[in-house]
């Protein structure tokens, strides 16, 4: 290990300590999505701590933050990824108490040599992920324009190479009926849960038309409050996925064909919205990853312990990041258990000193990933020259 990467990953390891007290915080403190005051203000204020300029309530979002550590030479710049949003009833069941210190663990590992690589290093708090993803916001603003890179690690069962995502739409349908009894006058009546159901059932026809890769399903939030009175108004909840954000325009076009004809058939009035942000596919730039990849080993990770992704079928708001900067989304193992996300099984395991174990060596192959992007000069131009629109002969590509 060259002497750089060395002082990194023992400035990590100095303050292993520190790192696993705050993951423990964040897991024991379990707050929604835009609703993460405890967990933003410790991140924030540890990054503060340690040098990085930090502005809170980025994009006026109150929990987001941007932290710089700027060495006041050229040179790219490298952005972490912090997420630290739990779910309802089941918390911290995603890990991201260790995604958001490892952020942070990284970019103060990676601070402490910028001065002699140049550059900056830059965290994001980036709220939300679960449900209106903060990316997505801080993306549309152009947060993530000044990045040559960006990275994030996500806590699995094992290790994954990064790889792709599904794009989603989240759209949600109103149904407008009129009520009556049901017994004594239904034909006096418009039943909008009669919209629903035909929703549903054209959806289900719909699926034989659609890639194998597509998603569509959904949940009916809202469909009357009594069997003898006519359902006059009536919600349906739907994420469409694809492969790509082209395909998820279109297909959700279909849907919306399927809830318009819904509500011609039964004469209820529809209006759609959607009640969550879109998150766009997850573009995994090769020449990122296979870094990445390489320090892992480095580290010493077994390669025939690390998995090709198989086609993602989640959606990520990393993706929207991808669209605009090369960027990464890998997997380190934190459990011998095959637990799945989003389960009280997985909480528990993000909890674990073998998951905390892994949060520091993905926080170091993380950083050691962004010192040799910051030094290696063909690697920085691979990096580039594959991301659409941002080769050595586009007026924006940089050669530093």
């Amino acid at each position: 290990m060259n002497p750089l990467k060395q002082r990194v990953a023992e400035e990590i390891d100095g303050l292993k300590t520190t790192f696993e007290k705050i993951s423990i915080y964040i897991g024991e403190n379990p707050e929604l999505g835009h609703e993460e005051f405890k967990a933003s203000k410790v991140l924030s204020e540890t990054l503060e701590k340690f040098g990085f300029e930090v502005e809170m309530g980025t994009c006026d979002l109150p929990t987001a933050f941007r932290a710089v550590f700027d060495s006041g030479k050229e040179g790219p710049v490298i952005g972490f990824m912090a997420e630290y949003d739990a779910l309802p009833e089941v918390g911290h069941a995603c890990g991201h108490n260790l995604i958001g210190t490892m952020g942070i663990a990284a970019g103060i590992g990676l601070s402490k040599v910028i001065s002699e690589t140049g550059g900056k290093v830059i965290v994001y708090g980036t709220p939300a992920e679960e449900t209106r993803g903060g990316k997505v916001t801080m993306a549309e603003e152009g947060v993530f324009d000044e990045l040559d890179a960006a990275m994030m690690v996500h806590p699995l069962n094992s290790y994954v190479k990064s790889g792709s995502s599904l794009a989603m739409d989240a759209i949600q349908f109103e149904f407008f009926g009129k009520p009556t009894h049901a017994a004594a006058s239904p034909q006096d009546g418009i039943n909008a849960l009669d919209a629903v159901i035909g929703t549903f059932n054209s959806i289900n026809a719909l699926r034989q038309h659609i890639l194998p890769s597509a998603r569509i399903h959904g949940i009916i939030t809202e469909g009357g409050k009594a069997a003898n009175v006519t359902p006059d108004y009536a919600v349906v909840q739907f994420y469409v996925r694809g492969k790509t954000r082209d395909y998820v325009n279109e297909l959700t076009e279909k849907v919306k064909k399927c809830a318009e004809g819904a509500a011609l058939q039964t004469g209820a009035e529809m209006k759609h919205s959607f009640y969550e942000f879109s998150y766009d596919d997850m573009i995994t730039n090769s020449g990122l990853s296979d870094a990445f990849t390489e320090e892992l080993v480095a580290l010493g990770v077994s390669p025939s312990e690390i998995q090709e992704q198989r086609d993602g079928s989640g959606s990520l708001d990393m993706g929207n990041v991808s669209q605009i900067v090369p960027s990464i989304h890998p997997y380190i193992k934190i459990t011998e258990g095959a637990f799945a996300c989003h389960t009280h099984e997985f909480r528990e395991a993000a909890m674990t000193d073998q998951a905390r174990e892994a949060m520091i060596l993905g926080a170091k192959a993380m950083a050691l990933t962004g010192v040799e992007v910051l030094t290696n000069k063909e690697l920085l131009e691979r990096i580039k020259k594959e991301f659409p629109g941002r080769d050595s002969h586009d007026p924006e590509f940089v050669e530093y």
